[in-house]
C-alpha cells in the first residue's frame, strides 16, 4: 500500500503503491512512550517526531521501526493523524489517494517558533510554514505583513 523513497517535498516520503480509498488506515505512528518532562527535553533538542498522546505522555517516533516518521507535512494533506481509544496514532486517508501520490499529513505545529519550520510542500495553498490548519490564516497574514514591512524598509534604504 505504501513505499518509501526520495520525496520532492523533503528527504524521504511515503508513496501509495495502489489506490487508497478515503478513510483507509494506512500506517500506525509508533515509538517510545515518554513522560512530558522527557518530551520537553527531546523537543528542546530539536526532535521533530514527538506526538502528544495525553496529559501525562507523548510518543517519540524517532525510532528506526517507525516508518511513519518519514511521511511529510503538507498544507493540503491527503491524510491525517488520528488517535484511537487505546491512544494509538494512525495515519488515515482523508480522501481517495492515487497510486504514486505522496502520503502527507499536517504535522499540527503550533505558532511557537513558526519561522523555524519552513514548508516546502508545493501545495497551491501552502502558507510557507509548517503549522496546524487553525493557524494557517494567521501565518499567511503575518508573513504578508513581514514581507510588506521588509519591502518598505528596502524602499526607504534606497
Amino acid at each position: 500500500m505504501i513505499e518509501f523513497r526520495e520525496s520532492a517535498i523533503h528527504g524521504s516520503g511515503g508513496f501509495a503503491t495502489a489506490s487508497i480509498p478515503a478513510e483507509t488506515t494506512i500506517v500506525e505512528y509508533v515509538g517510545e512512550k515518554i513522560d512530558k518532562q522527557e518530551s520537553a527535553r527531546r523537543c528542546e533538542a530539536n526532535n521533530p517526531y514527538i506526538f502528544h498522546v495525553d496529559d501525562q505522555f507523548d510518543l517519540d517516533g524517532a525510532v528506526d521501526w517507525n516508518p511513519a516518521r518519514l511521511l511529510n507535512h503538507s498544507c493540503s494533506p491527503n491524510c491525517e493523524a488520528r488517535m484511537d481509544e487505546d491512544n494509538r496514532i494512525w495515519i488515515m486517508a482523508l480522501r481517495d489517494i492515487a497510486p504514486g501520490e505522496e502520503i502527507t499529513f499536517n504535522y499540527g505545529y503550533d505558532m511557537e517558533n513558526w519561522r523555524e519550520h519552513p514548508c516546502r510542500c508545493g501545495s497551491p495553498d501552502c502558507v510557507g510554514f509548517i503549522v496546524a490548519e487553525e493557524y494557517q490564516a494567521s501565518i499567511k497574514t503575518l508573513a504578508m505583513n513581514i514581507k510588506e514591512a521588509e519591502s518598505s524598509n528596502e524602499e526607504l534604504a534606497s
